[in-house]
C-alpha cells in the first residue's frame, strides 16, 4: 500500500503576487514543492498526489509533474468552488475556495492508504517527512482514528514582512492534540509573539508554542468524516462569502467527540516560505545555502 503525500496547490498566492507554486527558487529553477518531494521521497513516501485549479493544469503538467517521472507515482485531482454536495449549490457571488478541507476531500478517489497532507508553498525540512513518514509506515494494516501532525515552534514560522496564519495547538503531557485554533495574523512584536484574536486584540504566547503548519497525517477513514462535516458546514455557512472548511475544523472535531487521536510529532526542521513577495529574496538565498553546505544536491530532478 502507498503511502501518499497530498500536496494542497490550488491557492492563487493573493498576498505574494503570483503563482507561487510555480516560482522557480532552488539553484537549479527548483520550485518549493520541489524540495518536498524530494524530502518527501527520502522519508520513504511511494506517491504524491497535487490538488490544484483546472485553468493551470496545463502549466503544471508541463513544469513540475515531468520532473517526477520514474522518480516516484504522481497524480493531479482539481479543487473547484462549484465541487459540492449533490444537495448544494454554490452561491453565485462566492470567488473564495472553500478551504483546505474542502480541498483535502478533492483526492478521496485516488488515496486509499495513510497520507500526509502539505501546502505546496511552504519549505518543511528533510526532518519533517523523515518523523512524517516514521509514522504512517508503523501504523497497522487498516489502521483507523490514529492520526498526526508535525508540530512546529511557533518562533520558527514567523515572516520577517507581514503576519502569517498558523493553527496554535494545545497538547497533552503525551504530546496528543487537545485542540488547534487557526489564528489567521500571527507575529513578532516587542519582542513577543503575538496573535490578533477575534476581539482585535493581540494576544502573547511563548515561543515554543507548538503550531500547525498544515502537516497532518491522516488514514483514508478521514475522508468519510469529512464529506459529513462539510454538509453541516454548508447547512450554516454557505451563504457566508469569506467562509473556508479547515482542516483544523475536522481535527477539532474528531478529537472533541474522542473519535480519533491526533499525536503532535516533534520535529528540528526550521519553516520559511514566500508568503510575500519581499520573502522571496531570503528563500532564494537559503536555498543556496542549503546546496553549499550539501544538505541538498544543487539539482534536485
Amino acid at each position: 500500500m502507498d503511502i501518499t503525500l497530498l500536496v494542497l496547490a490550488a491557492g492563487m498566492g493573493s498576498r505574494y503576487g503570483g503563482l507561487k507554486q510555480l516560482d522557480k527558487l532552488g539553484p537549479s529553477g527548483e520550485t518549493i514543492m520541489d524540495y518536498s518531494i524530494f524530502d518527501a521521497i527520502r522519508g520513504g513516501f511511494t506517491k504524491v498526489v497535487f490538488v490544484i485549479r483546472k485553468d493551470f493544469e496545463a502549466d503544471f503538467r508541463a513544469q513540475v509533474l515531468s520532473k517526477y517521472e520514474g522518480r516516484i507515482k504522481t497524480a493531479v485531482v482539481f479543487q473547484d468552488i462549484h465541487d459540492l454536495p449533490e444537495e448544494f449549490t454554490c452561491p453565485a457571488e462566492r470567488t473564495k475556495p472553500w478551504g483546505t478541507n474542502h480541498a483535502v476531500l478533492m483526492a478521496k478517489d485516488v488515496i486509499d492508504g495513510p497520507f500526509c497532507v502539505i501546502n505546496a508553498d511552504d519549505f518543511y525540512g528533510r526532518d519533517t517527512f523523515a518523523v512524517m513518514g516514521k509514522f504512517l509506515k508503523e501504523l497497522p494494516a487498516g489502521s483507523k482514528n490514529t492520526y498526526s501532525m508535525v508540530g512546529f515552534r511557533v518562533s520558527n514560522t514567523l515572516s520577517e514582512n507581514g503576519t502569517v496564519s498558523r493553527g496554535v495547538c494545545t497538547t497533552d503531557k503525551n504530546n496528543y492534540l487537545q485542540g488547534v485554533v487557526e489564528r489567521t495574523k500571527i507575529i513578532r512584536k516587542d519582542g513577543q509573539v503575538v496573535y490578533l484574536d477575534e476581539n482585535e486584540n493581540w494576544v502573547a504566547i511563548p515561543d515554543n508554542t507548538p503550531v500547525s503548519m498544515n502537516v497532518w497525517g491522516f488514514t483514508p477513514d478521514y475522508f468519510e468524516y469529512s464529506q459529513k462535516r462539510f454538509v453541516e458546514f454548508l447547512k450554516k455557512d454557505i451563504n457566508t462569502p469569506k467562509s473556508e472548511y479547515f482542516i483544523p475544523i475536522m481535527v477539532n472535531d474528531l478529537i472533541q467527540s474522542k473519535k480519533a487521536t491526533l499525536k503532535v510529532l516533534d520535529t528540528t526542521s526550521v519553516w520559511f516560505g514566500v508568503t510575500y513577495s519581499e520573502d522571496r529574496p531570503g528563500v532564494v538565498e537559503r536555498f543556496a545555502s542549503l546546496a553549499a553546505s550539501g544538505e541538498y544536491p544543487s539539482k534536485l530532478f
